[in-house]
């Protein structure tokens, strides 16, 4: 058997991690879409369909795959429960964040969070994961901040929405990590922890005859359904793109999905984009590439120059 043939399979499944890693990307990136086609509905019932509908779908899935037995090993680690509870509550604050901003017409807002995301998991692993930083790493962030800074004293308030999401997701993000479970399992029990409280308060709002279930259109009970598949989707294809493709093309795709936020928030929603909001993304955008160009050679290059530089005062 030739070398050629040997590695077709493995290009194959290279190319196939990249598009499925840009689709999960890319609907992601959307999202703002399908939420604010369900603006009629209020934020917490929306949540509470997504928490609902995702943890049956999740179910139906590890079924279907064979794969209910998992859980039950993931189950056994007291480290894992105790981290999925935590990773629950952190997920239902970003999904709830996220809904509530593209409703009230933050999508702007939203996207800075996203952006912002990658590094403020970064410097959580410092914090945490005792990880170290490089120069340009720490320039990276520092332009990040910097950015928030200014929109910060431009607009006399913290974008609070901005730091919500990304904290929420970094923090999120970082629970995952140190969870050791499969992206799948993970949901799963993130939805079975919040979906008690999510059922209660569906029958709770009906009761009240303030919910949405049975009273609104039927494209709407449609769309909160599928809520749930929305939600699982674009991680069960991250998780299948993110296995095949090096880490360095999942950090660059990332990008895609703030960037459709921002687009959609910008023309199609028609929210303002100040030169305030100019002069803050592109410091966050320049401190995010600073970031992916810091794992180049030629930047590691530099490092040891500009450390062994005389200094020079002004």
């Amino acid at each position: 058997m030739s070398d050629q043939s040997v590695h077709r399979p493995h290009a194959r499944e290279q190319v196939s991690g990249v598009w499925y890693t840009i689709a999960a990307f890319f609907l992601w990136g959307i999202l703002p879409l399908y939420w604010k086609a369900l603006k009629q509905v209020t934020s917490s019932q929306i949540l509470a369909h997504r928490i609902l509908w995702s943890f049956i779908f999740v179910t139906i899935i590890l079924a279907v795959q064979k794969r209910i037995p998992e859980p039950r090993i993931s189950f056994r680690s007291q480290r894992n429960r105790i981290f999925f509870i935590l990773s629950s509550f952190t997920i239902g604050i970003n999904w709830y964040v996220y809904i509530w901003a593209v409703n009230a017409g933050y999508v702007v807002e939203a996207s800075m969070g996203y952006f912002i995301n990658p590094l403020v998991s970064v410097l959580l692993g410092v914090i945490f994961l005792k990880e170290r930083l490089r120069f340009w790493q720490i320039v990276s962030v520092l332009l990040a901040f910097i950015g928030v800074l200014h929109m910060t004293q431009q607009y006399g308030k913290l974008p609070w929405i901005a730091l919500s999401l990304a904290f929420s997701f970094g923090f999120y993000g970082l629970l995952r990590k140190t969870s050791h479970a499969d992206s799948l399992v993970g949901l799963f029990f993130e939805t079975a922890y919040l979906s008690p409280f999510a059922l209660s308060y569906i029958i709770f709002r009906g009761i009240q005859g303030s919910g949405a279930f049975g009273t609104v259109t039927p494209l709407l009970h449609v769309l909160l359904v599928c809520s749930g598949i929305i939600t699982a989707t674009p991680l069960i294809w991250f998780a299948y793109g993110a296995r095949r493709i090096p880490l360095a093309t999942v950090g660059f795709t990332q990008y895609l999905a703030p960037t459709l936020q921002l687009f959609l928030g910008v023309v199609v929603f028609k929210e303002p984009f100040t030169r305030v909001h100019l002069i803050s993304f592109s410091l966050i955008w320049s401190g995010l590439s600073l970031y992916s160009l810091s794992h180049a050679a030629f930047m590691r290059k530099i490092e040891p120059r500009l450390s062994k530089a005389p200094r020079t005062d002004i």
